[in-house]
């Protein structure tokens, strides 16, 4: 008989533990993609969202083994721009165990209760930057690296103990390199014609740090109004995204539109798909998971859209046209056949673009959300 006990992740042991615990969970299962362990020690100890958000770890123990973790959140800015009071949480990861499950939500929610909080949703990251939403379809794809692959057993678990949907994030699989409908090439003419834009080269502005600046100011503002429950980001927050992500942004496979000031007024940014070889790699860059990873670099036929989006004086113009034409010619180019796009929330009409092309549905994600006054 099992005997279950809760614990406070407090030490260097007890968060390695907390990390490495899914890749046991998973082994065995194929869609699953490691995160880097290195990365989710910064995530959970280090990142600039720390600076002003609260957040717990707790993981459950069947003896001495690890059965279950999560981690509870609140994130004071959410709540101030949406005038909640409500905890998130993420990190959440169980056996097929509704006691599991209960000790860790449960002590989530007392814990959000204590800090006077509300409601609790999630899974979500502190922020609009991680990796967010419960998995609900598409349990046979392989995710991309961003984002999270669970059990379908997690979705009757957090049911059961009286959480209901909150929002869902679709996820098409689309063919890259089929090209654009005619009616996109003919507005992305007219546009560039008309308002002198035209392609940066991303390999240049990766070195201009004021430009860099600019794109995720631009990236943070073309999103403010229309992602669901955004967080506008921080200036260090900004900083530690173009630190973390520029290395891999090319000017073979993503764009920015500038206009005739040079100014950004679009982009569209994707990444080769890394998510094999983050399998391959278990969780470690050492001694043979860069190798794996700069491989996948190198050759690819699928890539993760991760990014799209205009600055908001051009939103709503067209400008979205220009940046297809572009990644649809450099999709040829790279021989990348496959786009795998990036959770959108299903009632942001954006979605809609995607049935121009040759694409199927390849994921669904779901926040739960739940009452606990």
């Amino acid at each position: 008989m099992a005997d279950y006990k809760i614990i406070e992740v407090q030490n260097r042991k007890d968060l390695m533990r907390f990390i490495k615990f899914p890749d046991n969970l998973y082994k065995d299962c194929p869609q699953y993609v490691p995160a880097l362990h290195s990365d989710q020690v910064n995530s959970l100890t280090k990142v600039s969202t720390l600076s002003y958000c609260a957040r717990k770890m707790w993981m459950v123990l069947d003896g001495n083994k690890v059965v279950g973790r999560i981690c509870g959140m609140i994130n004071p800015r959410y709540n101030e721009r949406y005038d909640k009071k409500c905890a998130r949480f993420g990190w959440f990861d169980t056996i097929n165990d509704l006691e599991v499950a209960k000790l860790l939500i449960g002590t989530a929610e007392a814990w959000a209760k204590e800090q006077g909080m509300t409601q609790i949703h999630g899974p979500l990251y502190y922020n609009t930057l991680g990796k967010q939403g419960m998995l609900v379809e598409g349990f046979e794809n392989i995710p991309p690296f961003n984002c999270i692959y669970n059990f379908s057993y997690y979705n009757d678990l957090v049911q059961a103990l009286g959480f209901e949907k909150e929002c869902d994030w679709v996820q098409y699989k689309v063919v890259a390199d089929a090209g654009v409908p005619e009616k996109a090439h003919r507005v992305a003419n007219m546009l560039m014609q008309r308002y002198n834009l035209h392609e940066g080269n991303l390999d240049v502005l990766k070195k201009d740090k004021q430009m860099v600046k600019s794109f995720f100011q631009v990236y943070s503002d073309s999103f403010a109004n229309a992602v669901y429950n955004f967080i506008p980001f921080t200036d260090a927050e900004m900083e530690e995204e173009a630190e973390s992500y520029m290395k891999f942004i090319s000017e073979k496979n993503s764009s920015i539109i500038l206009d005739e000031n040079e100014n950004i007024a679009g982009f569209s940014v994707a990444f080769p798909s890394i998510s094999k070889a983050l399998q391959k790699a278990k969780g470690r860059l050492f001694p043979f998971g860069w190798y794996h990873l700069l491989k996948a670099l190198r050759k690819y036929d699928t890539c993760d859209l991760m990014l799209n989006g205009a600055a908001p004086e051009w939103q709503n113009k067209g400008v979205s046209a220009v940046y297809h034409v572009a990644m649809s010619r450099k999709s040829q180019a790279m021989g990348c056949h496959w786009g795998i796009t990036n959770p959108q929330i299903e009632t942001n009409s954006a979605v809609n673009i995607w049935s121009s092309y040759d694409h199927e549905p390849f994921m669904r994600r779901r926040c739960y959300i739940k009452d606990i006054r």
